[in-house]
């Protein structure tokens, strides 16, 4: 059977497209957008006209991909950006007639699981305890487990979109700026650090763009 996954992230939208034989699935196709939909959200934390048109341009894309999957075949998912804004039901009518499937709004916590089993399924099999980090556009999910279960699992409004726009919204990284971000991350993890401190496990895993760029970032500078 074949099955499809779209992830609307606050950052970016993905789609991934893979075959099922048992508990295997063999993939056949990754796509991504950067969509930005956390950077479409006003003071009032709706989500803009613009962005909603941006975001429908581009499920409407993945549809084209997705013609002649039953609904059981399809599973569609929205992230931070969609459980904050006030009219994100206005915007999943639209979304959802784009995309031609529906769309779940799913839960931190659930996120954060679904991200550990996700990055598990990808890592060397082991059976010591493990920490993924996942830097979104609008939250960040910390989970820490052994094999495919998470035994603790929690997300956090800090991400790569809605911290840019906090603090670098003018464009310019400086001391002072970067310093005012990494007090406020902070004071978002402050309750959860020892849950997730280095005692907790043996191995790190990130599962984010931004922490691939941020590899990307060290290994130029070759630290």
């Amino acid at each position: 059977m074949q099955l499809a996954a779209v992830d609307l992230g606050s950052n970016s939208f993905r789609l991934q497209m893979g075959r099922a034989h048992g508990r295997h699935i063999e993939l056949q196709g990754y796509w991504k957008e950067t969509v930005r939909l956390a950077a479409g959200v006003g003071a009032d934390k709706r989500i803009s006209r613009k962005a909603i048109d941006a975001a429908c341009g581009c499920l409407a894309r993945m549809n084209e991909r997705l013609r002649g999957l039953a609904p059981e075949q399809v599973r569609a998912v929205g992230t931070q950006t969609l459980r904050d804004a006030p009219n994100s039901d206005e915007f999943l009518l639209e979304a959802q007639h784009a995309l031609g499937y529906p769309i779940d709004v799913i839960s931190g916590r659930e996120e954060a699981r679904l991200t550990f089993e996700g990055c598990m399924h990808s890592a060397p099999p082991s059976s010591a305890p493990r920490l993924v980090v996942d830097i979104g556009g609008a939250s960040t999910e910390l989970i820490v487990g052994t094999g495919f279960a998470a035994q603790a699992a929690e997300s956090f409004k800090v991400g790569c979109v809605n911290t840019t726009l906090r603090f670098f919204g003018d464009g310019v990284i400086d001391r002072a700026g970067f310093r005012r971000a990494q007090v406020a991350a902070a004071a978002e993890i402050e309750e959860a650090v020892s849950v997730f401190s280095r005692a907790r496990w043996q191995e790190a895993f990130g599962a984010s763009g931004t922490i691939g760029a941020a590899a990307e970032a060290i290994r130029q500078v070759e630290w």
